[in-house]
């Protein structure tokens, strides 16, 4: 039986298959970012006229801390009021599963398909 050996590749094109996942990745981790999909939160719950320490729920240590990283009440108002929304829609919802489906089945047949060449490879047919 003869001993499987896998085509060679060149290093050009191990260079540009990296340059194309590092592009992937970095797209896929900060389009949602980019699109408005996702981050800090947008909006303050309640705002509070004239913020103080006490008012925006923060005792003495937590107040020493905000301070000692250059906010004021008032700078820090936002920061701390603002609350993630926790709202999504159905279509969304709907969407995201179909396309991890998609992907799955998609790595499935392809997984099939290179399993099945080197079957053949090592094998023939």
């Amino acid at each position: 039986m003869a001993h499987y050996k896998p085509p060679k590749q060149g290093k050009a094109s191990q260079l540009i298959d990296v340059i194309v996942l590092v592009v992937l990745t970095v797209g896929a981790l900060f389009a949602p970012l980019w699109l408005g999909m996702a981050g800090a939160a947008k909006t303050v719950a309640a705002p509070v006229a004239n913020p103080t320490w006490e008012s925006l729920g923060q005792n003495a240590a937590q107040s020493a801390k905000y301070e000692a990283l250059g906010y004021t009440p008032e700078t820090a108002h936002d920061l701390i009021l603002a609350r993630f929304d926790y709202s999504f829609s159905v279509g969304a919802l709907i969407t995201m599963i179909a396309v991890i489906l998609l992907y799955y089945f998609l790595i499935l047949r392809f997984s099939e398909v290179e399993y099945r060449e080197v079957i053949s490879e090592k094998f023939g047919e």
